[in-house]
């Protein structure tokens, strides 16, 4: 989140508190969830401590900031709450994960925590742990910094385990350095183990409840995140957050309604809080959830009301990706290939999510038989995997060379070269498959492997067609095009 956000954030969190405190005389009190984690300071500040931590667990971190802020005012030899004023710096599972503009007040809140000291081994265990997170070490790249910090706090969990936070603060810490292209979910795999018995034990901790459902965000591993899902909203109901995430599992399973209602739920209270980035990131998995029950007047709705938002920070990768993605799910899922090939790029986005907008409008032009013109766009696309590539950030290099493919690929098909577009295409569906999707995202625009049922479908190869449809499904259980496509080559058929 930029510094500019957060303060708009701080100053509308500021405005909702005090509309919280009249509704809190009327009975409604904050609901953040249940969470203990004892410090050596002030023993007033013990409870505002534990409210700082549930807040950080809902990844509330603008009104965490503010908690542990605040602790420290009232008693400023508090070590652990200037390590709880390092660690909002810290989004184990967001890129990235240590944002940059604040990462040098964040090194600096550590090693205030560092020089004050702690009075327990526990404490001093999550302060140095924290300390390999923020090393001022030059040249320590953010894998580097979040693989060393893993291991430290595994180091605080085997030294400590019986204390909850311990392990919690250990599993996300593995959550921080999953593998996009391990397929066999180690890390997750790891992660559940220690957050499963811990909810049982404690339903009502948010983070136990939140990292089961980000360890579980993958179609091997849904059904399994499905119970933590059905709670998290209820144990955090104050935080967006907390309102918006079981959509991602709600997302995996083609569970259409549960999403709809989890995101308008989040929508609503992250712009009661003046948190943008959270009320676009549930706009768009809205959209995504109308989309495939066939609400498309409802998803059309949600596109308009981002429209009329306004001044969008596109330096927010978040923002900017919700932002630029909607209108085009709006598109492309329709098959509206005419308003695809309009679409044009937001000024500022990051290059991996203009490669989405020339993604979008290449694929308008292939599909309306403008070959030569498309292909100048699949071109446009390799240049911005080369500056990503050059720029380290390999998971969108790799996303974008598959557009690329697949703008090719739709080129290669309306120019006549049928054999072309469908090696392309495969391969294209076989290297998006081996990626797992980052949380920004409900999914691909237009899964590679349910293009590929199209692309078969329109050359004559139903058999072939319903193959890639049903393999699709697996992928993304629900998802309205491939059911369609299915149901339409099937029928054919007979």
């Amino acid at each position: 989140m930029s510094r500019w956000s957060r303060v708009c954030h701080a100053l509308f969190f500021v405005a909702s508190s005090a509309l919280a405190d009249e509704v809190h005389q009327h009975g409604v009190p904050e609901a953040l969830g249940d969470v203990s984690f004892p410090v050596s300071c002030d023993p007033a500040q013990q409870q505002p401590f534990n409210r700082a931590v549930a807040l950080l667990h809902s990844f509330a971190y603008t009104e965490a900031e503010q908690a542990f802020q605040d602790i420290t005012v009232k008693d400023p030899h508090c070590a652990m709450a200037y390590w709880g004023l390092a660690m909002v710096h810290f989004h184990p599972v967001w890129t990235p994960s240590l944002p940059p503009d604040s990462f040098e007040q964040a090194q600096k809140n550590m090693q205030q925590a560092s020089r004050l000291g702690a009075a327990s081994d526990r404490e001093k265990g999550f302060i140095h742990a924290g300390s390999v997170l923020f090393q001022a070490t030059p040249g320590v790249k953010t894998n580097q910094r979040t693989e060393a910090y893993e291991q430290a706090m595994g180091q605080v969990a085997s030294d400590h385990p019986k204390d909850t936070e311990a392990q919690v603060f250990y599993a996300l810490a593995m959550l921080s350095n999953v593998s996009s292209t391990d397929k066999t979910h180690a890390k997750q795999k790891q992660a559940i183990a220690i957050l499963q018995p811990l909810f049982r034990a404690h339903p009502d901790h948010p983070g136990l409840a939140h990292y089961l459902i980000h360890a579980c965000d993958s179609q091997e591993l849904a059904q399994q995140g499905l119970p933590a899902a059905r709670v998290y909203a209820k144990i955090a109901p104050s935080a967006p957050h907390a309102l918006h995430m079981p959509s991602h599992i709600f997302t995996r399973l083609g569970l259409w309604d549960d999403s709809i209602q989890s995101n308008l739920a989040s929508k609503q209270s992250a712009h009661r809080h003046g948190d943008a980035m959270g009320e676009l990131h549930a706009m768009d998995y809205l959209v995504y959830a109308y989309l495939q029950e066939g609400k498309d007047g409802q998803a059309a709705g949600v596109v308009e009301e981002m429209k009329a938002m306004p001044a969008l920070d596109m330096n927010e990768f978040a923002i900017a990706y919700a932002a630029t993605a909607m209108p085009i799910r709006l598109a492309v899922e329709r098959r509206q290939w005419n308003d695809a090939a309009q679409v044009v790029a937001l000024p500022g986005a990051p290059p991996s999510v203009q490669a989405i907008a020339v993604w979008a409008r290449g694929m308008g032009l292939a599909r309306t038989g403008h070959a030569a013109e498309a292909s100048a766009e699949a071109q446009k696309l390799h240049h911005l995997e080369k500056q990503l590539r050059d720029a380290g950030d390999d998971y969108w290099a790799v996303q974008t060379a598959v557009l690329a493919d697949e703008v090719t690929a739709w080129s290669s098909q309306a120019s006549g070269n049928t054999d072309q577009a469908r090696s392309l295409l495969q391969a294209a569906a076989d290297r998006e498959d081996s990626l797992e999707k980052r949380p920004v995202t409900p999914g691909p625009i237009l899964p590679a492997r349910e293009q590929l049922g199209d692309l078969l479908a329109l050359q004559g190869h139903p058999a072939d067609a319903s193959e890639a449809y049903r393999a699709a499904l697996i992928q993304a259980p629900g998802r309205r095009g491939a059911l369609l496509g299915e149901a339409q080559v099937d029928q054919r058929a007979h």
